[in-house]
């Protein structure tokens, strides 16, 4: 006997639901037609379904995001750096409570304290034929901020393969959720010839049919649901061996448009604002944002940066800054329109040399019109780099606080933690640091404005 089973999945959605509807729909009378033939079939989400840029996501803190999953009937679900790091530690932890789906992740356990009941290693799914699908997941390392927030994050790839050598013997399938990006999933298909079938995500890889290494095949879907992935599986029920792996990514915009997505976004968006139009501070005069000089907004930025890590300097580049700060009452929702970015502070120690090669660096001319994408960053352009008490004297010397910066000596750099991944200043993802999380830069700038105003 021949089994078709059917897979579908999403990864990386980032709380765009522009498509949600149409894909759901799509699915859902997929999974109904597949259903009359005898055909099983399980719907997966492979991590990142959330991303606090988001209103909706963000006055909900994700319990809207998993409202969502329950309501499309999600089989698995596995998390992403959106969800494991963006999170406080209670959050993440009550996160799935009213989860009507399986929340797998093999690599994340409390530092201290007892697991939450959704969080498994593994799942086995069964068809009504009796076969069985062993399902793994793991999530990409961010061991300072994971350890920060009271969660202990172990290497991925060997964890997978550990469980998947339990798992072998047990199942008829193997298929992994990896939020590890495709380089990682290469490198275990290499080492994991036991699974059969590699979910990819966290990269925004998009594999219209799968790619093939070591016989293993892998998915992607890109991002922001742009497409649906379906993974169709033959097994032979006589020689217990899979005889197909088919994958195709259904591009989404392609489907039917519905009459009422534009109405779903708008209730999501409203009933977003709605929660997060509590009262915070009154102002008394208009704080103007600009990308490419110092602003209003931006020096009292930093006064909230500098007040809140007493460190000695700051830097961060003025596209973080995204509407103006109003006068009069200002709210939650006024606030996360300036920072949407899921983004937090790290405080750096640099000596003196070593800061004014950052300041050197930051004057680059190219930066202020790149259309930055990733890192946390949810704005446009970069903008201007804004340095703020340090700076450069006529004679080419560092001053810090209006000082002449002592060379050896040891200086704390409040800064983005985007900055800190080595992409714009490679020194800093080997210098001490401290992430200073659960707090984003909205809930700091909140902090102060409560104090200040």
């Amino acid at each position: 006997m021949l089994e078709t089973i059917h897979i579908f999945h999403t990864n990386d959605i980032h709380s765009h639901f522009e498509y949600w509807i149409r894909m759901q729909k799509y699915i859902k009378e997929q999974r109904l037609e597949y259903a009359k033939c005898g055909e099983a079939s399980f719907l997966m989400d492979i991590g990142d379904h959330l991303d606090r840029s988001n209103i909706f996501t963000e006055a909900t803190l994700g319990k809207g995001n998993v409202k969502l999953l329950n309501e499309a009937e999600y089989d698995v679900v596995t998390i992403g750096n959106n969800e494991g790091i963006t999170l406080s530690y209670d959050e993440l932890y009550t996160l799935y409570d009213e989860a009507q789906f399986e929340v797998i992740v093999a690599n994340i356990e409390p530092i201290q304290g007892e697991k939450p009941k959704w969080l498994k290693p593994y799942t086995i799914l069964q068809t009504k034929y009796g076969t069985t699908i062993g399902v793994v997941a793991a999530t990409a390392r961010f061991d300072a901020f994971y350890e920060e927030l009271n969660w202990h994050v172990t290497e991925p790839r060997q964890k997978i393969i550990d469980i998947v050598n339990q798992l072998k013997e047990q199942v008829d399938i193997v298929v992994c959720l990896s939020h590890l990006g495709i380089t990682e999933d290469e490198l275990l298909a290499a080492e994991c010839p036991s699974i059969d079938v590699i979910f990819g995500a966290h990269t925004h890889h998009l594999f219209q049919q799968g790619k093939v290494v070591n016989n293993v095949l892998l998915t992607g879907c890109g991002k922001f649901g742009m497409y649906t992935g379906h993974l169709t599986l033959q097994f032979n029920h006589t020689t217990r061996t899979l005889t197909k792996k088919d994958e195709i990514a259904i591009e989404n915009a392609l489907l039917p448009e519905l009459n009422e997505e534009g109405l779903f976004l708008t209730e999501l968006r409203e009933q977003g604002k709605q929660l997060l139009q509590t009262p915070i501070f009154e102002t008394k005069k208009f704080y103007n944002k600009e990308w490419f000089h110092y602003s209003n907004l931006s020096t009292l930025f930093a006064e909230a940066i500098l007040d809140f890590t007493k460190a000695d300097c700051t830097m961060f580049n003025a596209g973080i800054l995204l509407d103006d700060l109003k006068k009069g009452t200002i709210t939650k929702y006024d606030i996360h329109k300036i920072f949407p970015h899921p983004i937090n502070l790290c405080v750096i120690e640099l000596t003196g040399t070593e800061l004014k090669e950052v300041y050197l660096q930051a004057q680059n001319q190219d930066w202020p019109m790149l259309e930055l994408k990733g890192l946390g960053f949810r704005g446009t352009i970069f903008g201007k780099m804004l340095t703020y008490q340090f700076s450069m004297n006529r004679h080419r010397e560092l001053l810090i606080n209006n000082k002449v910066a002592l060379p050896d000596q040891t200086y704390k750099l409040a800064t983005l933690d985007m900055f800190t991944f080595g992409y714009f200043f490679p020194n800093f993802k080997y210098a001490k640091k401290q992430y200073l999380l659960p707090m984003f830069l909205r809930d700091i700038f909140v902090s102060f404005g409560e104090k200040k105003f």
